[in-house]
């Protein structure tokens, strides 16, 4: 199976923890440089210090809801990183929450990292069509965008990942000339530093293990299982796959318990 990157280089927007960090390293260790998107901060550091270990490893610093710094970090990938191959749109966040408390703000800040995600994967994109090498992009979605869980209650949330589910079919088509391959994950429920904000810190382990049980093989997901998914859709190993939404979800979309 030919997983081999020797050469290319990976832009990963929100790299900084979770799915995609590990993507960054899985991809690293093939031989390909990584430039990863985050917030600026510690996090972002440390996660660009511990990665640059293995291999050629840069940062951009932006916050997705701040237009002046996605357009900040647009040009810069424009100027220093137009020869990128490969893109994971990983950044997003997610606070289950009635229909009826959302407010406004709520509804944005999901929909302000869609936006966020659209032009900066123009800018990508962009580059790899003048480059001429062809390229591939995983989007990481979710299981929510396909069904509804009554324990968490997310419309807002699987709004925005149904558009970027909706994304991916569409850049598929578009840019299947260009030698560009665009797929999606979907996964459910996973242990990554997002549900730290879900539930208490005491509580974490028992909430996941207590969601963990509505998915057949019995228990929630890592992100190492995930970015295993991520970094196969993009290497040659699928070479001839667009426009898939890939479910790792532990059989939930097959059926629940």
């Amino acid at each position: 199976m030919d997983m081999d990157f020797q050469g290319q280089k990976l832009v990963v927007i929100g790299g900084a923890s979770g799915m995609g960090r590990a993507v960054a390293s899985g991809v690293l260790a093939r031989g390909a440089s990584v430039v990863v998107l985050g917030r600026a901060g510690t996090k972002l550091d440390d996660a660009t210090a511990e990665l640059a270990k293995s291999g050629p490893a840069t940062s951009i610093a932006v916050d997705l809801a701040d237009q002046a710094q996605v357009d900040e970090a647009s040009k810069r990938l424009a100027g220093e990183h137009e020869d990128a191959t490969l893109l994971v749109n990983a950044a997003g966040f997610y606070l289950p929450k009635p229909f009826l408390d959302h407010d406004r703000a709520d509804y944005d800040a999901y929909h302000d990292i869609n936006r966020a995600l659209f032009f900066l994967t123009q800018t990508v994109v962009r580059g790899m069509v003048a480059g001429g090498r062809g390229g591939a992009i995983v989007n990481i979605g979710s299981m929510w965008a396909h069904q509804a869980i009554a324990a968490t209650p997310s419309t807002a949330y699987s709004m925005a990942k149904a558009g970027l589910h909706a994304l991916t079919h569409n850049l598929a088509i578009e840019l299947a000339g260009d030698g560009i391959r665009v797929n999606a994950v979907a996964p459910a429920v996973t242990a990554t530093p997002l549900f730290e904000k879900v539930f208490p810190q005491d509580q974490l382990e028992e909430s996941l293990r207590g969601l963990g049980a509505l998915h057949p093989l019995g228990r929630a997901g890592t992100p190492q299982e995930v970015a295993d998914a991520i970094v196969f859709l993009l290497s040659p190993a699928s070479s001839w796959t667009t426009g898939a939404i890939l479910n790792v979800d532990g059989g939930v979309m097959a059926g629940r318990n």
